[in-house]
């Protein structure tokens, strides 16, 4: 398939943009990247082809416009059927890896964002509280769904929980370095730790993923802008 075919809009640190790169290197996919700034006003393209969300990452394919990292995961998934498959085969565990990424979508991603750039120490705490707590509530689904010996979500090979719930692991370790704290841990959830670790020694994820410290520099770039934005001000606990 040619690159023209294939095209995704996003930005180098964006863990829903890694979500998408991981599915596409996992499947062989050929695509080009077009490349948008996280910290500059939002381009031309993004608000064009997301006018609802104005968010990447947007994958075009054959004419169509897929938003939202989860929508264009199973896309991803159904249009390219061949081997390795993203989500699970049977319905029962396919609902139930939708749940959890949803889950980590709706109540943790907003949590991660508080607890990265929210300028009130309580408000901050309060987050990092909830992050400690979903994570529990993760461990409990990952001690069964990775049991029997399995090192990834999707068994021998990275499956829809692991490429949704993977990126967001650098920015985990980003707050805890940042707070002094550690969200995954040995006594609260062992088999989340053992997790990250298959995860990050998979080939794909390896070959892809950015190095830690020019992400945690990046966050340093990112956490006033993230404070600037109207709509971020409420969510962090800001009112001057």
């Amino acid at each position: 398939m040619g690159k023209s075919e294939v095209k995704l809009l996003g930005a180098w640190p964006s863990p829903f943009m890694l979500r998408v790169r991981i599915a596409l290197h996992l499947k062989s996919i050929n695509y080009e990247f077009i490349e948008v700034d996280l910290l500059g006003p939002k381009s031309e393209l993004v608000l064009k082809s997301n006018p609802i969300y104005k968010k990447i990452p947007v994958l075009f394919h054959d004419g169509n416009t897929i938003l939202e990292s989860q929508t264009i995961l199973q896309y991803i998934d159904e249009v390219w059927p061949n081997a390795p498959s993203i989500l699970p085969s049977d319905a029962a565990q396919r609902a139930d890896s939708r749940f959890w990424v949803a889950y980590f979508d709706d109540k943790l991603v907003p949590a991660l964002i508080i607890a990265l750039a929210a300028k009130s120490k309580d408000t901050k705490n309060a987050a990092i509280a909830e992050l400690e707590q979903g994570l529990v509530h993760l461990e409990e689904a990952a001690s069964t769904k990775l049991s029997k010996g399995k090192a990834l979500f999707g068994g021998e090979n990275l499956g829809y929980m692991d490429i949704a719930l993977g990126p967001f692991l650098v920015w985990i370790g980003i707050i805890e370095k940042l707070n002094g704290v550690k969200l995954l841990n040995e006594t609260n959830t062992p088999s989340l730790l053992r997790w990250a670790d298959s995860f990050f020694s998979h080939a794909v994820v390896k070959t892809i993923f950015p190095e830690a410290e020019k992400l945690i520099e990046f966050a340093m770039k990112l956490i006033p802008v993230l404070r600037a934005r109207p709509e971020l001000r409420l969510l962090l606990g800001i009112s001057d």
